[in-house]
């Protein structure tokens, strides 16, 4: 795949994209499409067939089809399966770094990590199935107690348009490793990439009807992937109040759902830090991905004897920060990923320069005048409550502000509604620990960015979600968990109405 770097338009781009189902690439039963726009020219470049009702009943039934077989391959061998799509997935990097660019506005540098993150959750959820044991309970010599797990059904994933195909790949890898066929409802904004998956899937051997792809707009293929009563699992990843929706719509059916929603995750530095290395993780914490991360620093709340070096400090680097076409490997933060995203964050700017100072960006860079495009922006003196210090902006905007004490500094940390992570940078681990433990939030990093160990589980609390997925967490997600109690003794029953 050749890529122009003036334009970043891959020459062999789909003239539709379509639903996968059953082995199948099929158009919407109704025939209706919807435009992909991508964000540098926001100008239609194909169209995705859009999904309803209809077509989520064919995608459910044919996963439903699937899952006896399915659910009844032995782990070893699904570990081989998914083993064999990591492989298809690194094969093809180049190409699906080139779509990603282009469809989501992500650097392409940036896009390849995706890339190879994709396929080592395939590999890692692999590996955790064939180690993954079952507990075993012994009660004297009278009983033993062993839990048997079975997979849930048909599971209902539903992802975001940040990272799509990686996050795509993050639901996938431990459905298909627990037994689950699936029903994936790609991100309508950016659905490019996840074109690539039924030739991943069948290059590695993935029976037909076990993963289901339904394109859509979220209100209607969404929707109707939530209400289908024969899909017990709900796996979201997006807005926190999308995900409130879910949850209430989940209810009828009394669904098993997990929901990693919004973040506005606090960094939290204190003087004794090494600030050249903290400066380091902000920087790529908050601007890395265009800003478009869940779990981004976007709250950066310093200690004020360090207060306005850091902060000046800051605004040097985000303003030395490379804003580019997305396809140009120099590029450190492209275009925000669709017109209608670009607007919410620019109007956060605005409201950001009457609550706060600005010190860095806050302006469409002057050589690039068409496409979304922010230079990283910083604002200074941020009160606790002002929007920009309370609400997800999901872009390359940071609010800074400073603190007096370590009570001070917890306290602001936890002033949102939100819980996801959190960063805390100190020389005193001692310190560390305690911020760490007092912080109300999912994960938390001491002295370091956001580096994941796929063993641990990822998730928040408040307004960031709901359950964990990770590791062993994801298979507890997609499983059932069933008590046998086997007697080996003789039973001593009260015996009710022998006297």
């Amino acid at each position: 795949m050749s890529t122009s770097l003036t334009e970043g338009r891959p020459d062999d781009l789909p003239d539709r994209i379509r639903h996968w189902i059953g082995g199948e690439l099929l158009d919407s039963a109704d025939g209706r499409t919807f435009p992909v726009c991508d964000p540098v020219s926001n100008a239609p470049y194909t169209r995705a067939a859009a999904g309803g009702p209809a077509d989520v009943d064919r995608a459910v039934a044919a996963a439903r089809a699937a899952f006896p077989a399915w659910s009844a391959v032995g782990n070893r061998e699904r570990a081989r399966i998914l083993y064999r799509i990591a492989d298809a997935v690194e094969a093809r990097e180049e190409r699906l770094a080139a779509l990603e660019t282009f469809d989501s506005g992500l650097p392409v540098t940036q896009a390849r990590g995706q890339a190879r993150r994709a396929a080592e959750n395939f590999r890692y959820f692999g590996d955790v199935i064939v180690a993954l044991g079952e507990e075993a309970f012994r009660a004297g010599d009278q009983q033993i107690n062993y839990v048997v797990r079975t997979p849930v059904g048909v599971a209902g994933l539903i992802t975001p348009w940040n990272t799509p195909f990686m996050l795509e790949s993050w639901k996938l890898a431990p459905a298909l490793a627990s037994g689950c066929t699936v029903v994936l409802k790609p991100a309508e904004w950016t659905p490019l990439s996840a074109s690539l998956w039924p030739e991943i899937l069948d290059e590695a051997g993935v029976p037909s009807g076990v993963v289901n792809i339904v394109h859509g707009i979220g209100e209607e293929a969404g929707q109707a992937l939530v209400d289908h009563p024969q899909v017990p699992l709900i796996s979201f990843t997006g807005s926190t109040d999308t995900g409130r929706h879910i949850v209430r719509s989940s209810a009828t059916h009394l669904k098993t759902t997990s929901m990693e929603l919004g973040g506005k995750s606090p960094v939290v530095l204190f003087a004794d830090a090494d600030l050249d290395a903290a400066l380091d993780s902000v920087v790529f914490g908050v601007f890395s991905l265009n800003g478009e991360r869940c779990t981004a620093g976007s709250r950066v709340l310093v200690e004020r004897p360090v207060y306005e070096e850091f902060t000046r400090r800051l605004a040097e680097r985000a303003e030395r920060v490379k804003v580019g076409l997305p396809a140009d490997p120099a590029t450190e933060v492209g275009a925000l990923v669709h017109a209608e995203h670009y607007a919410r964050v620019r109007e956060y700017v605005e409201i950001g320069r009457r609550e706060a100072r600005l010190v860095a960006g806050g302006e469409r860079p002057a050589h690039l005048p068409e496409g979304n495009y922010l230079q990283p922006t910083v604002f200074a003196d941020v009160p606790r409550d002002a929007r920009i210090f309370q609400e997800e902006i999901f872009g390359p905007v940071v609010a800074v502000a400073p603190f007096d004490d370590e009570a001070e500094a917890v306290e602001l940390a936890n002033a949102t509604e939100y819980g996801l992570a959190a960063y805390v940078w100190t020389s005193d681990l001692k310190r560390g620990h305690r911020v760490a433990h007092a912080v109300e939030s999912g994960m938390v990093w001491i002295n370091s960015h956001n580096v994941r160990d796929l063993r641990t589980p990822f998730g928040g609390v408040k307004s960031s979600g709901l359950g964990r997925e990770g590791g062993a967490h994801s298979i507890d997600f997609y499983t059932e968990s069933k008590i046998v109690h086997v007697m080996l003794g003789e039973p001593h029953t009260p015996r009710f109405g022998a006297s």
